[in-house]
């Protein structure tokens, strides 16, 4: 009879809890039905959330003259409920399939993450680039804040990692009051098209010892280059590297000075750099591992191009120094420095860093409830926004941390304590 019973119990709280999650979802989808512009499918649902669907949102392709036509972006929706917090989420790129944030699981919230436009499947075509501007893709979100504001009228938050960091940066700027907390992750803020800065850090970062076995690798493979060259037309065909934008000489020199900026901002140990009494395929390999060759090859710098337009045109950039390689460079030029910004088409760069300047002296004086998230080891730290001790934003410089380690879940106990509670206070509610 105990048995019956519990069984009878246990049979009510599944099919209780089954009735209201699909009560939950079929309310949910009809408030998705209602919505103007979105449409919508359903797909898996991630553990310890209601239900997941991905979007389509119409969004005007210059929002200051919307009888120019529309293009659709991709979104996707995580709920959790109609009374938490709603976390949109600012991609840089492109969003292939839906992936949960550290804030949506911290505060069981919504999520909405948003593809940027020109990437992925939210291209405009034909490709005009015209239309991608920080102006323009951030009133994308600014639509789609509005549009959801609708259905999640709680707190919002937004936030986003390295380039997707920027846009929630600039979407603040452009809209402070869409979202209550505005949370970037490892986000630069250029102000150049070649970052003074970001040398500044590299002269600076690690040991001396370190960088000096940093420079002994790029050394040698200039001083060896037929040798590497031979070596690395092989593994540029096993890959199936193409390169025509660039050439292979041109992408081999790129790689070479990139080395050093990779090193860093991806947090790689200087005691597995070999040194010169090491066989040179152990530095190639090194090499190779670190500064990866097919970055610069036409598939990937075609995979990039949008991003290299906006950094070419308002986001700024770095370059590469070529000073210590008097005599060693043959396919790239000693001056002007090389830039790391590959526009499409080659066309010519026409940056104007006015608006990034005038975003960096608001956030000094009116950036408030924002919660800057960087490695202090990641090269990208560099040109990171900084306090200035006229707001209440909060800064994590996270010691020895890399571009990919800067994350919550990586945080000491004091760190992660320090982020609580300012986003409970911020917020106005508990967080477990």
């Amino acid at each position: 009879m105990i048995m019956k019973h519990l069984l009878t119990v246990f049979t009510f709280f599944c099919c209780t809890t089954f009735l209201l999650a699909q009560n939950a979802t079929n309310n949910l989808e009809a408030a998705l039905f209602n919505l103007p512009d979105v449409s919508f499918k359903k797909i898996d649902t991630p553990d310890g959330f209601q239900a997941a669907y991905e979007l389509k949102v119409r969004q005007p392709i210059d929002h200051q003259h919307p009888e120019k036509g529309f293009f659709y972006q991709k979104v996707f929706l995580t709920h959790s409920g109609f009374d938490r917090p709603t976390i949109i989420c600012t991609e840089g790129y492109q969003r292939p399939s839906n992936r949960i944030y550290e804030l949506s699981t911290l505060l069981k919230g919504n999520q909405l993450d948003v593809e940027h436009r020109y990437f992925g499947d939210s291209k405009l075509e034909p490709l005009d680039y015209q239309y991608l501007n920080l102006e323009q893709e951030t009133a994308d979100l600014h639509h789609i804040n509005q549009i959801f504001r609708e259905i999640y009228k709680g707190k919002w938050l937004s936030t986003g990692i390295s380039k997707g960091g920027q846009t929630t940066i600039y979407y603040r700027y452009f809209y402070p009051a869409d979202v209550d907390v505005a949370v970037p992750y490892v986000a630069p803020l250029n102000q150049s098209l070649e970052e003074p800065r970001i040398y500044a850090f590299l002269d600076t970062v690690g040991t001396p010892e370190c960088r000096a076995k940093i420079k002994a690798v790029q050394m040698r493979l200039l001083k060896n280059r037929q040798e590497v060259l031979s070596k690395l037309h092989w593994f540029a065909q096993g890959a199936g590297l193409k390169f025509t934008y660039l050439s292979f000489e041109q992408a081999f020199e790129y790689a070479v000075l990139e080395y050093q900026f990779s090193f860093w901002q991806m947090g790689n140990d200087c005691s597995k750099i070999p040194d010169d009494k090491m066989p040179l395929d152990s530095t190639i390999a090194n090499f190779l591992a670190v500064s990866d060759l097919g970055f610069f090859s036409d598939e990937q710098i075609a995979g990039y191009s949008s991003h290299y337009y906006q950094a070419g045109d308002e986001m700024g950039y770095y370059g590469y120094r070529t000073e210590d390689f008097k005599g060693l460079l043959k396919a790239l030029p000693m001056s002007p420095h090389p830039s790391a910004v590959f526009m499409p088409g080659k066309v010519e760069k026409h940056f104007n860093g006015e608006l990034p300047k005038k975003v960096a002296n608001w956030l000094n004086d009116w950036g408030n409830n924002f919660i800057y998230i960087n490695g202090d080891s990641d090269t990208w730290s560099a040109t990171a926004v900084r306090p200035s001790g006229k707001t209440n934003a909060v800064f994590f410089f996270m010691p020895k941390t890399s571009h990919a380690g800067a994350r919550i879940k990586n945080m000491t106990k004091a760190e992660r304590e320090k982020l609580v509670t300012t986003l409970e206070k911020w917020l106005g509610m508990e967080i477990e």
